[in-house]
């Protein structure tokens, strides 16, 4: 039962990630410009659309992009949390908060460092990756804040280019999204390399606060034999 709660958590998370990866349908950005705005921050909800659960929320996301200053330049700090909430959730016994700090240089939109804290029930992981994009080897670390055990240490070599979770969002918002088109994203999540390709399914008009906009849906593939879940 605990395992299928944890996989229950981490998917919501990721799907809420990926619903804010999809965004509303814009101009595309020209070279080397980012279609997001420093000190953007946004706001999503997740909720059953089913049967007698319908309406009924189980999570929020919310994440912000903004400047990091410091003596070597300006990277782009990117902070999201993911949390669960409602009723069904209590009553399930599904609690999850995930908070995600990740460096990144804006020029090359390369991540350079990942810090998360996991929390699912009593279970509490820290953990920081560090990427050498000279060496093309990142460093990830986890502990139990709870514990007095040593670090769990594991190095990677990966090919550029790489991603964290939260800036594979990021990432997404940046490529020319047509529909039928498809495209496959390496990152690095607890200490290994995924391969997460998305596909771009349509392009649809949708009902939301903001009135009747344009909106692109994508289908990230998540599950299965070699994947994140």
């Amino acid at each position: 039962m605990k395992r299928i709660l944890s996989i229950f958590a981490r998917s919501s998370l990721l799907l809420l990630l990926m619903a804010a990866a999809g965004g509303f349908a814009r101009a595309q950005p020209a070279a080397n410009q980012h279609s997001f705005a420093r000190g953007e921050e946004l706001f999503y909800e997740a909720e059953f659309n089913k049967a007698l659960l319908r309406g009924a929320n189980i999570g929020e996301f919310r994440f912000s992009a903004r400047p990091e200053q410091t003596a070597g330049g300006d990277p782009l700090h990117l902070v999201g949390d993911a949390v669960s909430k409602g009723f069904f959730t209590k009553l399930a016994g599904i609690r999850f908060h995930e908070h995600f700090e990740s460096l990144v240089d804006p020029a090359q939109f390369m991540v350079l460092r990942t810090n998360k804290l996991d929390e699912q029930g009593k279970r509490v992981r820290v953990s920081d990756a560090t990427f050498d994009h000279e060496k093309r080897k990142v460093t990830w670390t986890e502990r139990d804040p709870n514990q007095n055990q040593p670090l769990r240490i594991t190095s990677l070599d990966f090919s550029e280019p790489i991603q964290d979770l939260l800036t594979m969002i990021y990432f997404v918002r940046t490529q020319k999204l047509e529909v039928g088109k498809s495209f496959e994203i390496p990152v690095i999540d607890s200490g290994q390399v995924y391969r997460v390709p998305v596909a771009v399914v349509e392009r649809k008009r949708i009902k939301c606060v903001l009135g009747r906009v344009s909106a692109i849906r994508i289908e990230p593939a998540m599950f299965g034999e070699g994947r994140m879940l």
